[in-house]
């Protein structure tokens, strides 16, 4: 812990030193180096105070942990404005979420900010006032001595009390086949729909537990956790990138078909061949990647979309089509608006899906298959949030969405939303 403890003494020096009262935005950054066994995840989960964000690149190569907010926003364009109004500061990152309706979100500027990239990591205590910095920096001296050091991750509870779905399984039957109808109609070409599933246990869940055992095992994913308070947090491991950005250029995907996994290496391999070459997940998966290059076609230069591929995960494979391409602007705004709800999580047309997830889903999707990350005015990304969980005291609801079209199988799509929600799940039952 001597990486951590001499780098907040570093930034007390820093306090001390002569800062104007005056208005504006200043980072006092200190070099971290990873010498020995720190996990920010866990340094996170042992502070008091809120809201807390941990987001981790799927490669392992970018890795954040936020603390204290500074100044809320309630949606990315807002949190664009206000980067935008301090243009010196390039690499000043805002951090949250994004809902499923994406004019609505949760994104903060922490107050201390843990960031990893590659083998280099640092420490930023962040100074905003529109009075006087010299003022704030002693909130921030306070809020220094506040943080406290690390303590034991808690175990998850194993006494579950209960189990509903949204959905029950002959009601999923009926929601497939009315949207298959729909589908036949010619009303969408494409719908996702999801089921919830909430488990009450004997005493509460602590996200950051839960996150630590899924970052453990749920390999080549994003993993996110915002805790909002001390009883409520949303988190999750997903596989899904929803944007990067660095300056222009933007690098984006479709990811969507999908089968079960296996333990077995060569029964893996024999699901991959077959989802490689099973037309209805194909057809679902170019879907995806025709409507995301229409969107954005109009917005950047030449698209470059790479052959597909299957992403192994611990339950599932996936299809996977990357798609990089330049745009004309660096305007994450833009970003969020076109490619979000993508098909893979909404359907298409997107509107008309969008209205049929409304009207026929038994619950809301909040947090689920929006978004979350960060974003700067020199960079960004973004996963999509899936195979993810809300955590309230003692409950958690868990969420899994299955793209249905012409075609689509009630019984597969049921075994596959059982398949993705058994990533979080699987950790918290034993059964």
């Amino acid at each position: 812990m001597h990486s951590l403890s001499d780098a907040l003494e570093r930034l007390q020096a820093l306090l001390a030193h002569d800062i104007p009262a005056t208005p504006g935005l200043r980072h006092l950054d200190v070099s971290f180096p990873l010498n020995d066994a720190f996990d920010p995840l866990a340094w996170l989960g042992a502070q008091l105070c809120y809201p807390q964000f941990y987001w981790q690149q799927r490669n392992g190569d970018e890795e954040l942990a936020a603390l204290g907010s500074l100044k809320p926003f309630s949606s990315l364009s807002a949190a664009q404005r206000f980067l935008r109004a301090h243009p010196a500061c390039d690499d000043t990152r805002i951090c949250g979420l994004n809902a499923f309706t994406p004019e609505q979100g949760h994104l903060f500027l922490p107050r201390l900010l843990w960031m990893r990239e590659g083998g280099s990591a640092r420490l930023r205590l962040t100074l905003f006032s529109a009075h006087s910095l010299a003022q704030d920096a002693q909130e921030a001296a306070g809020f220094l001595h506040q943080l406290t050091g690390l303590k034991p991750m808690p175990r998850l509870p194993s006494q579950r009390v209960s189990e509903t779905h949204s959905s029950s399984r002959p009601e999923w039957m009926a929601l497939i086949a009315r949207a298959t109808e729909a589908i036949a109609r010619g009303e969408f070409e494409k719908v996702v729909l999801a089921r919830a599933t909430d488990l009450q246990f004997s005493q509460p869940v602590n996200p950051i537990a839960l996150m630590a055992a899924s970052r453990a095992l749920n390999l080549t994913c994003f993993h996110f956790c915002m805790v909002f308070d001390a009883q409520k947090a949303f988190m999750g491991s997903s596989p899904e990138r929803l944007w990067r950005r660095r300056g222009k250029h933007l690098r984006t995907e479709a990811l969507a078909g999908t089968v079960a996994n296996s333990s077995d290496d060569v029964q893996a391999q024999r699901l991959s061949d077959w989802l490689m070459h099973d037309d209805k997940n194909q057809r679902e998966n170019m879907l995806v990647v025709e409507d995301i290059c229409q969107r954005l076609q109009r917005h950047t230069l030449s698209l470059e979309v790479l052959p597909a591929q299957v992403v192994r995960l611990r339950k599932v494979q996936h299809l996977r089509r990357c798609i990089w391409t330049e745009m004309h602007d660096a305007d994450d705004e833009q970003c969020l608006h076109l490619l979000q709800p993508t098909a893979a999580v909404a359907g298409l047309p997107r509107q008309a899906a969008r209205e049929f997830i409304q009207r026929m889903e038994p619950f809301d999707r909040e947090w689920y298959a929006g978004s979350a990350g960060y974003l700067s005015l020199r960079q960004s990304e973004f996963c999509v949030a899936l195979r993810s969980a809300r955590v309230s005291d003692a409950e958690v609801r868990l969420y899994a969405g299955a793209g249905i079209v012409s075609g689509s199988d009630p019984e597969q799509e049921w075994l596959e939303i059982e398949n993705k929600a058994a990533g979080l799940r699987s950790l918290l039952l034993r059964d």
